[in-house]
């Protein structure tokens, strides 16, 4: 692979660090993601807002519609589609709205989950293809869309991490059934499971584009995987903690118990960590092996990675503005 080609990807992944802001929208958000906004200062990757995509509006559009032929909601103010039209600005419409669909579906998941009647036996019946309920009918509409040129070990390791969560949410059950809390040293790998490790799976299918399964064995790679699911997770905590109304499942929290702090400090020390992450997630970009791939190879690998970057300041911008939180 020559020269010109692997410092055209390293380019690639740095100019997501590099975005020129539009104006954002008025914050009409959770007052609690007003806590995140240090780390725009602290990370020089969350500076600055980042684009939307110039189709936002059709990619809400497409999410609306699709919601509604299975039976899901699609509030406008939760506004996952604008989530994923900053996370994909530089793509077509069409992979941030498969991505936005997605984020709608996980959404619910996680409410039902939570809140509702939903069992987690939901999980067994998505993966052998039950459209009973309504998560799983909406699931399966995914699925057949998403899957259908991706290969078998792309497929495999899908249903991995789809069990991967039902895991991680059946020991949150089951913590809670024996009023147990994680330790600190506990959480994050236990977080990186009920956030929907797939999330993370599903980039390559809305970018059309496959990683070779040789990448995701290297350490550069599921660093930067792991980096980023931390960061966006637990910028989610910081923004969700007053919603979840004590949960012990939450990064702020654990620190507020098992350290002593009080809430501010607590988030404080939280926003360390997330700091730390962000430049964790950016060394390993830096350390992926693209001089070992084909030109193509290299250009869709650093497409992918591009997203990840992208992910945690279009994961902020949305928190500050969402109503989901408020």
């Amino acid at each position: 692979m020559s020269t010109t080609v692997i410092d055209t990807v390293r380019t690639a992944l740095r100019s997501v660090l590099h975005w020129k802001p539009l104006m954002p929208r008025p914050r009409r958000g959770g007052a609690a993601a007003l806590a995140l906004l240090p780390l725009t200062e602290r990370v020089p990757a969350m500076a600055a807002p980042c684009r939307m995509h110039p189709s936002v509006y059709a990619i809400e559009a497409a999410v609306i519609d699709w919601a509604r032929r299975t039976g899901l909601r699609a509030d406008p103010g939760v506004g996952f589609h604008r989530m994923a039209g900053r996370a994909f600005a530089e793509f077509d419409a069409a992979a941030a709205a498969l991505f936005a669909q997605w984020l709608t579906w996980l959404f619910h998941l996680d409410d039902e989950l939570d809140e509702g009647p939903c069992s987690l036996e939901i999980f067994q019946g998505m993966l052998q293809g039950s459209v009973s309920h309504p998560l799983e009918a909406a699931f399966a509409d995914l699925w057949r869309v998403t899957s259908a040129r991706m290969s078998d070990q792309w497929r495999g390791r899908f249903a991995m991490n789809l069990r991967r969560q039902h895991d991680a949410c059946r020991t949150e059950a089951d913590n809670r059934a024996a009023g147990r809390m994680p330790t600190l040293e506990e959480y994050p790998a236990l977080r990186r499971g009920t956030v929907g490790p797939y999330l993370y799976d599903l980039v390559e299918p809305c970018l059309r584009v496959e990683v070779p399964a040789w990448m995701h064995e290297t350490e550069p790679w599921q660093e930067l995987v792991n980096a980023c699911s931390d960061v966006t997770a637990w910028c989610n905590d910081v923004a969700s903690r007053p919603k979840e109304r004590g949960d012990v499942h939450n990064f702020v929290v654990l620190a507020m118990r098992q350290l002593g702090l009080g809430e501010r400090e607590a988030g404080s020390w939280v926003l360390d960590r997330i700091a730390r992450r962000c430049q964790d997630m950016h060394e390993a970009a830096r350390r992926l092996p693209l001089d070992e791939l084909a030109p193509k190879a290299a250009r869709d690998v650093s497409k992918v990675a591009c997203a990840y970057l992208a992910a945690p300041r279009a994961h902020l911008d949305w928190l500050l503005e969402s109503t989901r939180y408020a």
